[in-house]
């Protein structure tokens, strides 16, 4: 019996010494592949990296390896992504209150929203540009920031949503009985305990759909357009920094190419700016957590 049970420990002991070890060599592919990205774009980004470049907007010839910069295509970025994300805020924490909250989780109603979301989560970028593309011939608009701000909000709008919605369903559910036991009603239950316990949760969804929508081009290449200067208002075309990848890889002039890159390092800086400054936002929030 102790040589069986030795056994058994022994394969045990195995088993969970080859998962550790997979585990650990996943981990360091990621951590390496990670690495390598970063470091190719930062390598081929210095050569073309200065204040001049973040400050000023193309100029004549710019496209030709000239003077400019790209400030047209941060400043586009951040309104089209900024807008774009409280739009679909907007729009998804009332439908993730409402499954939660006014409907049983195991609802058919529920259950089919919830899969139809999943559906438009899967659905290519290019797809929604191109049903915005759509939508502004039938209404007679041209290309615009507003344009690109609704087609990347409708993009964005089934990943936020089922990421708020995963967490509201975590909540426990004393803390809305709880709150009924109170008088509460639903809607003070949705603001006081649903989003206030969330909010940790929310932020993230956000911060995930912020960054699909300012990385995203097939969404924008047809409705938001592009131009050398920083959008005045909504009506204005509007250029993003994923199309100034796009472009300036395409040209074959080489310092235009090292524009392409350096432009991809500050969008990725960018976005790591704005991930941490929403951790320490999320941090501050967490206090109103019951865990």
């Amino acid at each position: 019996m102790n040589g069986v049970a030795n056994g058994r420990l022994g394969k045990r002991k195995r088993a969970d010494l080859f998962f550790r070890v997979l585990a650990t060599a996943s981990a360091a592919v990621v951590l390496f592949s990670l690495l390598l990205i970063l470091g190719t774009i930062l390598w081929k980004s210095v050569p073309a990296l200065s204040l001049s470049m973040l400050t000023q907007t193309p100029k004549g010839g710019f496209y030709l390896g000239k003077e400019g910069g790209i400030l047209n295509a941060i400043l586009g970025s951040l309104y089209l992504a900024v807008g774009a994300t409280v739009l679909a805020l907007l729009l998804s924490l009332p439908l993730a209150l409402y499954l939660n909250l006014y409907k049983g989780r195991a609802s058919k109603t529920a259950v089919w929203t919830r899969f139809f979301l999943d559906v438009l989560w899967g659905v290519p970028s290019i797809v929604y540009g191109a049903f915005g593309f759509v939508v502004m011939l039938a209404l007679g608009l041209r290309a615009s920031l507003l344009a690109g701000m609704l087609t990347v909000a409708l993009l964005e709008f089934p990943i936020m949503c089922r990421a708020i919605d995963e967490v509201m369903r975590l909540v426990p559910l004393e803390l809305k009985e709880a709150s009924d036991s109170l008088g509460a009603t639903r809607f003070e239950t949705a603001l006081k305990v649903m989003v206030r316990q969330c909010a940790p949760g929310i932020l993230t969804g956000a911060l995930l759909a912020f960054g699909r929508g300012i990385g995203d081009a097939a969404s924008v290449l047809f409705t938001a357009g592009f131009t050398d200067r920083v959008p005045a208002s909504l009506a204005d075309p509007a250029a993003t920094l994923p199309l100034a990848i796009f472009f300036q890889l395409g040209t074959p002039f080489p310092e235009v190419q090292q524009r392409a890159y350096a432009s991809a390092a500050v969008l990725t800086l960018i976005i790591l700016l704005i991930s941490l400054a929403g951790r320490a936002v999320s941090r501050k929030v967490t206090r109103h957590v019951v865990r």
